[in-house]
């Protein structure tokens, strides 16, 4: 089975990042650098929904809005 999950990172003040998961509620981590909290957050992803599955629980979906980032130009007037 494959599912996917949306992740926030953000800069936890020190040069490396938190992630948490907006679907599954109380999976939190970390690690220093993008990458590592990306394999981090994979890991206690698995094991959050291992845990649930043996708790009988069924794997959430998600059904968050896409989010997208724009970058725009925007004139300043001289």
């Amino acid at each position: 089975m494959k599912v996917s999950y949306t992740i926030h990172l953000e800069d936890d003040g020190d040069g490396g990042f938190i992630v948490t998961v907006p679907t599954l509620p109380g999976v939190i981590t970390f690690g220093q650098t993008i990458e590592e909290a990306k394999a981090n957050a994979a890991e206690a992803i698995l094991c959050h929904l291992e845990g649930m599955l043996a708790d009988g629980e069924p794997i959430p979906t998600e059904n968050l809005p896409i989010q997208e980032r724009l970058e725009l130009e925007v004139p300043i007037p001289a």
